[in-house]
């Protein structure tokens, strides 16, 4: 563990993904760090808990990594839970397509040339050579492009590749999403080749692999947590927060050196900061648990087409679906999601008889819509207050609402953190001891 680069505190509000990150990132290099979360939990949205209606452990939504998702892996690896993300060999993607009953494997080669769109065997059925070329022009996408606008909206290739995939990455409609976001995402995993794209789930669940670790890490260092701690307001100075107010009249006087990483969700960002732009338009996200063993052979991922279920996930006790921009389905009463939901994984896994037990979660604002109007209001990390760092995966990351994203913020604002003490050390005035004072005169 490297030295102290100073014996200032950053107080990091909010212990989901990108406080967490931020808060081992810091450690590592020696900073002094204390936590302040407003519930009773860490990990925000990438989070496990115990649900009494399954009497297991399940995840309050399903997240999956890929292999060139590298914040998200070296995270992961800086807590000791390298082995908690479990995936196949080879870039594999399991679908099916509910209306027509077929199913198929995308098969990604290894390195960057793409040869496996060349093998029928291995791409998208009903699809040419020449359809995955125009993927090209999401690279080259400017900030007003959609991503109907760039690869056109309908055809095989889109709706049994493009649409489930990018809706799942962006968790907006890809035909109104930023075609920039979507290109963002091609160019760090399919761009990559396999290497970049093999699927890793936390086959423990997404405490296991994300939050636990990072908790313990903290508590080793003697780093508090404190929960239940809701930052109630910032106390602003000309060019600095002078100090934290939290609920019950808990005040935090802040030192010349102290430093703060906001890594709140946008709207409570938006509270907090005066004048501060953020994105203002949000995408729900359904999940959906069926407790009951998933029969041999269910892919521990399917991707589904032309059905309600978007991603069926097998667990070792539950079956689990995710359906993205669900707003749509928000008010729809959770015994018909669940009759409905469960009608379709029986077709795809081969199971019959009534639901069983079952959860229905639903996150109204899961994530920022992925949209070309809403990317320039996503603001960066840092602020005009010397010690004010933001961090969360609605900043400007140049990546969609992921987990690598909200990862990638965390780092950002611990880079931002440190350099702020490196320009303070600069800028004070050195002090010198008696003797340098008595031979400089």
């Amino acid at each position: 563990m490297a030295a102290p680069v100073t014996r200032g505190t950053v107080h990091i509000v909010g212990a989901g993904l990108a406080g967490l990150s931020c808060a081992v990132a810091l450690l590592r290099r020696g900073a002094d760090v204390i936590v302040h979360e407003a519930a009773r939990f860490a990990g925000g949205r990438c989070r496990s808990y115990l649900e009494p209606a399954l009497g297991t452990i399940i995840d309050n939504g399903n997240h999956l990594v890929l292999s060139g998702n590298r914040a998200a892996l070296d995270y992961v690896e800086a807590i000791g839970a390298a082995g908690k993300l479990v995936g196949p060999e080879e870039a594999t993607f399991p679908f099916a397509d509910l209306k027509t009953g077929e199913r198929w494997t995308l098969r990604i080669n290894e390195g960057r040339i793409p040869w496996w769109i060349l093998s029928r065997a291995r791409r998208v059925p009903g699809t040419r050579v020449r359809d995955y070329l125009a993927a090209a022009r999401l690279l080259r996408a400017g900030p007003d492009d959609t991503v109907a606008s760039r690869i056109g909206g309908s055809g095989a290739l889109f709706d049994r590749l493009w649409r489930p995939v990018l809706l799942a990455a962006l968790n907006t409609d890809p035909c109104e999403a930023s075609a920039r976001l979507a290109g963002a995402v091609v160019r760090e995993t399919l761009a990559k080749g396999g290497q970049a794209c093999r699927p890793l789930i936390a086959g423990d669940g997404l405490a296991a692999a994300f939050v636990d670790p990072a908790l313990a890490l903290l508590d080793r260092h003697r780093a508090p947590v404190r929960f239940d701690h809701r930052l109630r307001a910032l106390d602003f100075e000309t060019e600095r927060v002078g100090g934290l107010q939290f609920a019950e009249g808990d005040r935090i006087a802040l030192r010349a050196q102290d430093r703060v990483v906001l890594a709140v969700p946008a709207p409570v960002a938006r509270m907090l900061v005066p004048g501060l732009e953020a994105p203002t338009e949000f995408r729900a996200i359904v999940n959906a648990h069926f407790k009951v063993k998933p029969p041999p052979g269910t892919p521990p991922i399917l991707g589904v087409v032309n059905g309600m279920t978007e991603w069926l996930f097998a667990f070792a006790d539950r079956l689990s679906v995710t359906i993205s921009a669900a707003d749509r389905l928000i008010e729809t009463p959770r015994e018909a999601l669940a009759r409905d939901i469960w009608r379709e994984v029986a077709r795809l896994t081969g199971l019959s008889g009534d639901p069983p037990p079952w959860q229905i979660i639903k996150e109204r604002r899961a994530t920022f819509a992925a949209l070309p109007s809403e990317e320039p209001k996503r603001p960066g990390a840092g602020t005009q207050w010397s010690n004010l760092v933001l961090a969360g995966d609605w900043t400007a990351t140049g990546l969609p609402a992921t987990i690598e994203g909200a990862i990638r913020s965390g780092n950002r604002a611990a880079d931002l953190v440190l350099a702020g003490w490196a320009r303070y050390r600069a800028d004070r005035p050195v002090r010198k001891g008696a003797e340098d004072v008595a031979q400089s005169h």
